[in-house]
């Protein structure tokens, strides 16, 4: 994922609202949203080339999703897949502060990232590059390729976007929440970040939705689990800024 807007625990008919942009490489094969054959527990897309995934949640209740920590500079050669991580939460047991405790041993294994891992009653951020550690707060978030909440300008309409499909409609809309994350308008060139990519690249990684020949928005994903804990999980494909699928699901959170 390259942006997560998320609120969690701050807008009373539901417990955990996600709305997420995943860029990425248009050569690099994805596999849409599903439950995973050898663990069917598990609904997520799927990285073909490593094997691991970008944002998931499981039948109970245990939610995970990464964005990468923009850091031209670092050496990735012989690091292993940040997706891999999702995946091993996804498929573990541990408590998530457990499981980030564990993962801060081994956090230089791994190029910069920053996870979001947890349920809808419990959730934690971690950053590998900066070793925070955190519980996240009740409120509206978001999270860019910086640390959680880093105004970003992408990061700020994010957030702004969000609470106003939570507060200025009578009922959550799905399609609210995917609107906003097609906006393609770039960030006025003094308020962009500086990175170390080029200001070209800033530029054309500063929107919402980025479109470009290569390199753009693969995937936006919205997860809503409301106070009785009904999941609903929706993904839309995009090749080039075209819709190519929606994949819809539905279920409710079982007790272990």
């Amino acid at each position: 994922m390259c942006l997560i807007n998320f609120c969690f625990q701050a807008y009373a008919p539901y417990k955990l609202v996600i709305a997420a942009n995943r860029d990425e490489f248009f050569n690099r094969p994805t596999q849409k949203a599903h439950y995973w054959e050898e663990t069917p527990s598990v609904l997520a897309g799927r990285d073909l080339e490593k094997m691991g995934t970008w944002l998931g949640i499981t039948k109970t209740g245990r939610f995970a999703a990464l964005t990468n920590f923009r850091d031209p500079s670092e050496k990735t050669e012989g690091k292993r897949s940040r997706g891999e991580i999702v995946q091993a939460f996804l498929t573990g047991t541990e408590p998530p502060e457990v499981f980030m405790d564990e993962l801060r041993e081994q956090k230089d294994s791994y190029p910069g990232f920053n996870l979001l891992a947890g349920t809808a009653d419990e959730l934690w951020y971690y950053n590998n590059r900066k070793d925070l550690k955190e519980a996240v707060a009740p409120g509206v978030h978001s999270l860019s390729n910086a640390t959680l909440n880093t105004p970003w300008p992408k990061s700020r309409k994010g957030k702004a976007y969000l609470e106003e499909c939570l507060h200025h409609s009578p009922a959550l809309s799905v399609d609210c929440l995917f609107s906003f994350l097609q906006d393609e308008e770039l960030a006025p060139d003094e308020e962009l970040p500086r990175t170390g990519v080029s200001l070209d690249w800033e530029r054309k990684l500063s929107p919402l939705f980025i479109r470009s020949e290569d390199y753009g928005t693969r995937s936006s994903t919205v997860v809503t689990i409301d106070q009785t804990n009904h999941v609903t999980f929706t993904e839309r494909s995009y090749l080039q800024g075209n819709l190519v699928g929606e994949e819809a699901f539905q279920f409710k959170i079982e007790s272990i």
